[in-house]
């Protein structure tokens, strides 16, 4: 729990007493590589908050390939929004890309922590705030850079996180094939 108080300090000021009742509203659990957290069909009760590890979100198209629309790497959130908020039923899955510890918040209790702390509420707009803002360069990345440009880019800006998560899933992520990706790549390196 320290992780995520660490992180919840980057927003708000809370202090040991305020953090253990806050605490409270929370579980954790460990999950396996390839585990899913969420089905696409089931109802979306929970808020998952990454302590460590990796996990994405992804549905299947029409043709049987999955397609990954969301990471969350340590300090992260990740939910279906529209299915946690509205108690829906998700078209997506949500799934470890490695062993992963995760902390997690029923939409009850998540409502229930804003309005006995409403220094709780300011936080989740900042996460909010940030995931939507995420969502929106997506988008303007999908539509505006160049394949290969968008790979260099999250190379650039999250070499860590390209080297742990498999390629094909970066592929997924981006809209390429994985074999369109093995070709950026071995063009990439042969220009360094």
């Amino acid at each position: 729990m320290e992780t995520f108080r660490t992180h919840l300090e980057k927003f708000i000021q809370i202090d040991d007493y305020t953090f253990e009742i806050i605490s409270k509203y929370f579980d954790i659990i460990s999950i396996a590589k390839k585990e899913n957290l969420l089905e696409e069909g089931r109802v979306c009760r929970y808020h998952y908050f990454v302590l460590k590890g990796i996990l994405r979100k992804f549905f299947v198209n029409e043709k049987g390939v999955e397609q990954t629309t969301e990471f969350a790497i340590e300090n992260w959130w990740l939910t279906d929004n529209m299915a946690y908020e509205h108690k829906l039923v998700s078209s997506f899955y949500i799934q470890a890309v490695e062993k992963s510890e995760i902390l997690y918040i029923s939409q009850e209790n998540q409502e229930k922590l804003m309005l006995e702390f409403p220094i709780m509420e300011r936080y989740f707009r900042f996460v909010y705030q940030r995931a939507y803002a995420a969502a929106q360069m997506r988008v303007k990345y999908l539509f505006s850079l160049p394949k290969e440009e968008f790979y260099r880019d999250m190379l650039r800006k999250y070499p860590d996180f390209v080297q742990r998560v498999p390629q094909y899933l970066i592929a997924s992520f981006l809209g390429f094939t994985p074999e369109y990706l093995s070709e950026i790549r071995k063009k990439i390196g042969s220009k360094i």
